[in-house]
C-alpha cells in the first residue's frame, strides 16, 4: 500500500483520462493512483476527520481526489445534517444524503458555510414540476443572459439507484459531461422519473415542499427563465431535528373518548362521538386528519338510500392537499370489532385490501349486517341525523349526488 505522503504527492498530479473515464462510468473507480479503492478507504480512515484536507481535495478539481475527499470527510459531520434554504418565499429544509453522494454533500456544505448560495436565485422552473437554483451568476441581475452557466465543473457525478420522487434534490451539470456538476441544483416538486440516472441525487426535502411548489409558479419567459427574482436569502447547515410525534399519539383511550367531531355540511351539522376502546388507531388517525384540515372542502360523493352516505375522498377536495396534510394521510391496519353496522354508525371505507383504509368514511343510514367484521367501526352520530337524512334524499346519478353536498369543515370539540 502506498503511504499517505505518496498519495498526497499523487494528488498534486492530474488524474489520467482513464481514471476519469472509469469514474464517470462507474461512480467509484476500482483504482486511484494505482492503488485499490479498498486500500484507499484504509488510508481515508487514517486521516478521517481532517476537514481541511477534505476541502483541499475537493478544490483540486481532480475527480480521484474528490472521491478520496468523500471518504476522508468525517461521516459524523455530514450524516444527520440539513441544508436550510431561507428564501424570500419561505423556508425549505433539505435532508443531506452523504450515503448517496458524499462528494456532492461535502461540496454543498462547504459552499453553504462560505455563503456561496446567499443572494443567488431560483432562475429556472417548470410549474408544479421542478425549480433550479444555485448559480453564482444569478447574484447579479445584469448577468441574466448567463444564468445557468455558473458554478459548474466542481465535482464529478456520483450515480445511484435513487429515484427522483417528489422532493428530490439533485445536481445540475453540462449534459454529457459527468465531471461538470457544481453549485447548481434542482428540486423536484413532483416525481420526475425522466431525470433518473442523469443527475446526482444528494438530498431530499424534509420541510417546505409547498414553498417549492409556490416558487415553481413564478412566471417564466419562452426559455423557461424566471421573469421575477426568487432569492435564496441565506443557506445554513443544521442538525436534523428529531421528528415531532404526530398529534393524538400520546393520548390515552379515555382521553380520546372525550373528543367529538362536528361536520359542517351544506345541508346542516352532524356530530359524532368516537369509539377509541374499539378502534384506537382509527380514532387517532381521524383526529389527525380533521385537525390538519384534510377533510375541509370535500364532498359527500356517495349516497345510497337506506345504506350509507360517504365522504372523505381526496379527489373531491376543492383544493389540493398541502405538504403537511399529505404527511398525515396513511393506510390503516384494520381494527374490526363486534359492533354492528346500524343506523348512525360511522365506519371507515377501504378498497379490496383490508389495510387500504386511509381517509374515506361513511355514515350508516340503515341496518347493514353485511358490513360487520369487514369494515372498522370507530364512531356514532350523536346529533344531526336530520342532516344525514337530507343527504340521503338528494337526487343522484347512480350513487353520485347530482348537486354537490359540501363537507365544509370538520371541527373537533372536547366534552
Amino acid at each position: 500500500m502506498k503511504t499517505l505522503a505518496q498519495v498526497m504527492a499523487a494528488l498534486k498530479k492530474k488524474g489520467t483520462s482513464q481514471t476519469r473515464k472509469t469514474y464517470a462510468r462507474h461512480g467509484a473507480p476500482a483504482t486511484m493512483f494505482g492503488v485499490k479503492v479498498a486500500d484507499m478507504k484504509t488510508i481515508a480512515k487514517q486521516i478521517k476527520g481532517n476537514q481541511a484536507l477534505a476541502c483541499q481535495l475537493f478544490e483540486s478539481g481532480n475527480p480521484d481526489a474528490q472521491y478520496l475527499a468523500g471518504m476522508v470527510a468525517d461521516g459524523s459531520q455530514m450524516t444527520g445534517k440539513q441544508l436550510l434554504l431561507d428564501t424570500d418565499r419561505g423556508e425549505i429544509a433539505i435532508n443531506l444524503r452523504p450515503d448517496l453522494a458524499p462528494n456532492h454533500v461535502g461540496l454543498v456544505m462547504k459552499l453553504a458555510e462560505q455563503g456561496a448560495y446567499d443572494g443567488t436565485i431560483f432562475h429556472r422552473m417548470v410549474v408544479h414540476g421542478i425549480i433550479q437554483g444555485g448559480d453564482p451568476f444569478s447574484k447579479d441581475p445584469a448577468r441574466r443572459n448567463e444564468y445557468g452557466q455558473g458554478g459548474l465543473g466542481l465535482v464529478a457525478a456520483e450515480p445511484s439507484d435513487e429515484r427522483h420522487s417528489a422532493g428530490t434534490v439533485s445536481s445540475v451539470g453540462v449534459p454529457g459531461d459527468p465531471n461538470s456538476d457544481g453549485t447548481q441544483f434542482l428540486v423536484t416538486v413532483v416525481a420526475q422519473p425522466g431525470l433518473d440516472g442523469h443527475h446526482t441525487i444528494w438530498g431530499r426535502v424534509a420541510e417546505g415542499l409547498s414553498v417549492g411548489a409556490r416558487i415553481s409558479e413564478t412566471p417564466v419567459d419562452a426559455e423557461g427563465m424566471a421573469t421575477e427574482r426568487v432569492e435564496i436569502v441565506s443557506v445554513s447547515i443544521r442538525d436534523w431535528s428529531p421528528p415531532i410525534p404526530p398529534p393524538f399519539t400520546t393520548e390515552t383511550v379515555a382521553e380520546l373518548a372525550t373528543y367529538r367531531a362536528v361536520l359542517e355540511t351544506s345541508v346542516g351539522s352532524v356530530a359524532f362521538e368516537f369509539f377509541p376502546d374499539r378502534a384506537p388507531e382509527h380514532v387517532r388517525n381521524f383526529l389527525r386528519l380533521a385537525a390538519a384540515g384534510v377533510y375541509d372542502g370535500m364532498a359527500f360523493h356517495r349516497v345510497v338510500p337506506g345504506f350509507v352516505v360517504q365522504t372523505g375522498s381526496i379527489p373531491s377536495r376543492t383544493t389540493p392537499l398541502s405538504e403537511e396534510q399529505r404527511a398525515v394521510v396513511v393506510n390503516l391496519t384494520p381494527e374490526f370489532s363486534d359492533t354492528s353496522h346500524v343506523k348512525g354508525i360511522v365506519s371507515m371505507a377501504r378498497g379490496d385490501e383490508e389495510d387500504s383504509a386511509s381517509t374515506s368514511f361513511f355514515i350508516v343510514t340503515g341496518a347493514a349486517p353485511e358490513l360487520d367484521g369487514i369494515y372498522t367501526v370507530f364512531g356514532r352520530v350523536v346529533d344531526g341525523m336530520g342532516a344525514v337524512e337530507r343527504m340521503e334524499s338528494a337526487a343522484t346519478d347512480g350513487e353520485t349526488p347530482v348537486n354537490r353536498i359540501e363537507l365544509r369543515e370538520i371541527r373537533l370539540e372536547r366534552n
